[in-house]
């Protein structure tokens, strides 16, 4: 009868194979255009609220510019405006 033995050592604890991709396959994203750019808005305002609530996720926090598509100089002004907003008790700091 054939007994597996578990005593063999697999390699070292915590080691793994490393596996080469080939560069020609690289993901290729598609950047998102900024909305804000696109209307053309000069400056975000945390009294226009109701504009920047789809830049939140359901938790309060707030969307990267990687997944929302903001341009740098847009998402700082969005932060700004959220914190404000917050301080002003017009969104919520934490889902309830």
């Amino acid at each position: 009868m054939f007994k597996p033995s578990f005593n063999k050592p697999f390699g070292k604890p915590g080691e793994r194979k490393k596996v080469k991709r080939d560069p020609s396959k690289k993901k290729v994203f598609k950047k998102r255009p900024c909305r804000f750019c696109a209307d053309k808005v000069k400056n975000l305002d945390f009294i226009e609220y109701l504009r920047f609530q789809k830049f939140l996720t359901e938790r309060g926090k707030m969307v990267p510019s990687r997944i929302s598509g903001n341009c740098a100089k847009h998402q700082r002004q969005l932060a700004k405006a959220i914190r404000k907003a917050r301080i002003m008790a017009l969104l919520p700091f934490v889902a309830e």
